[in-house]
């Protein structure tokens, strides 16, 4: 059959496997820290770190548990390890987090580090042991590509991920692969004959979500004019894909809990309930523990769709995997070998190993697919590039911390906005070119008072 160049008829080439994998070690060594509450309404409590990850908060799934301080936010920090050492962040908490006396957003901590959150004040600590981090010993895990250790780390968990049932949460900016890796996990378990249903819930409007995830019956509101399965029932027997959970309204949060924790659904307009069989996987670019401590997002159902969390690095910290990466794509994209040589030289990928890819994995997929269609090596973020740069937006101190960052936002959105239409006259072809989807850009356009349509 013959297939386009550019176009998407190329999926049957999925993969590249190179003739010679390297071999690679299993697992990295990384050093176990622990933490000691010293002073405030939990102290004596501690925590050790069993893995790279160890949060604190008020909200019983945490690893250490300040359930007796009322100025902790649910989810108010993450210590997380690394080779190089281990770094705190702050989770958009309601009173902050004070490392060594300065208050930090993202921070490498040392041995005997005070840290400060609340009311309570906790001691970290390095041990002299290690925990033992298990990694894929091959470069791909379905449609991912990849060799660096952050993404081998990944090909690991969603390996493991996809040998259980268990409810997984998968993390990451914009343009990552999160989709590649819910599709990779339902491919790889036992549910893969079974259907995989995809659910936008950015891209679906706000009053047919709930007959989107769970259906209706006839006449349940105006055009209904026929019983309809929902999501939840079309993957009966295989895996549900809740892409931007982020975005669901908080209306339908219960109710999406109560399916989680019973497996039956209700259709719009029934009242009887359906038990559905479906593994669930969500995905968000949101940090929902962020939202959670905003009141954006139930924790309840946070705690229910986070049992494993897998965050997908962004291209920035992938440099090793361009060399995987750009064949990849350009031969998923229909590039002879001329083609494939030429855009693989090193020189060329060198310069796309430094570039900044905000879009990440979408926007060198789209920037390679521009190559191709002009047959050129054509300037990275030129758009960005030509633009002198933009002064900041004045800082307003004498406003809570929160406060001023929800304004700073805001500004950006809107200005950004603004300078988005100026470019383009439909809101489709916007929300493309911003690598967003065309809903929530108009949900983004009604928060700002900025009137457009198409």
């Amino acid at each position: 059959m013959a297939q386009d160049k550019r176009g998407d008829a190329t999926q049957a080439n999925t993969s590249v496997v190179p003739t010679a994998p390297p071999r690679w070690q299993d697992s990295v060594q990384l050093r176990r820290f622990g933490l000691e509450v010293v002073d405030g309404p939990d102290k004596g409590a501690t925590v050790t770190a069993e893995g790279e990850r160890c949060t604190v908060g008020s909200h019983p799934s945490n690893d250490l548990v300040l359930k007796g301080d009322p100025t902790v936010s649910r989810f108010h920090c993450e210590l997380r390890s690394t080779e190089e050492g281990v770094r705190i962040q702050d989770m958009g908490s309601s009173n902050g987090t004070v490392v060594d006396g300065l208050r930090v957003e993202d921070a490498w901590l040392r041995d005997g580090s005070q840290i400060v959150i609340g009311s309570s004040s906790l001691l970290f600590r390095i041990g002299s042991e290690s925990v033992r981090i298990d990694m894929s010993g091959t470069d791909g895990f379905g449609e991912l590509v990849g060799r660096s250790l952050p993404m081998r780390r990944v090909f690991g968990m969603l390996s493991r991920c996809a040998k259980s049932e268990v409810t997984v949460l998968i993390e990451g900016e914009t343009g990552t692969g999160k989709e590649g890796a819910a599709a990779a996990i339902h491919t790889a378990s036992t549910r893969a004959d079974g259907p995989f249903v995809v659910v936008d819930c950015a891209a679906i409007p706000e009053n047919l979500i709930e007959s989107e995830l769970f259906g209706h019956e006839r006449g349940a509101f105006t055009g209904a004019v026929s019983t309809r399965k929902g999501a939840f029932e079309e993957a009966h027997g295989g895996t549900i894909f809740l892409d931007e959970i982020g975005e669901l309204p908080t209306d339908l949060q219960p109710k999406l809990l109560r399916v989680l924790e019973q497996r039956t659904i209700r259709r719009v307009g029934s009242t009887q309930r359906i038990p559905v069989d479906v593994r669930v996987v969500a995905a968000t670019n949101r940090d929902l523990r962020a939202e959670v401590n905003d009141g954006h997002f139930r924790s309840d159902l946070y705690y229910r769709l986070a049992v494993i969390r897998v965050t997908l690095p962004p291209l920035r910290a992938r440099g090793d995997d361009f060399e995987v990466l750009v064949p990849t794509i350009l031969e998923r994209l229909g590039a002879g070998p001329e083609e494939i040589e030429r855009f693989t030289a090193k020189p060329f990928l060198r310069r796309l190993r430094y570039g900044s890819w905000p879009g990440n994995i979408r926007e060198l997929r789209n920037y390679l697919e521009r190559c191709l269609v002009l047959d050129t090596e054509m300037p990275l973020h030129a758009d960005f590039a030509a633009k002198e740069e933009q002064p900041l937006a004045v800082v307003d101190a004498s406003i809570p911390y929160q406060d001023a960052r929800k304004r700073a936002i805001a500004d950006f959105e809107r200005r950004y906005l603004e300078a988005l239409l100026e470019q383009h006259d439909q809101i489709s072809s916007a929300a493309e070119a911003a690598g967003l989807h065309r809903v929530y850009v108009h949900r983004l356009l009604r928060r700002h008072g900025i009137k457009r349509g198409d």
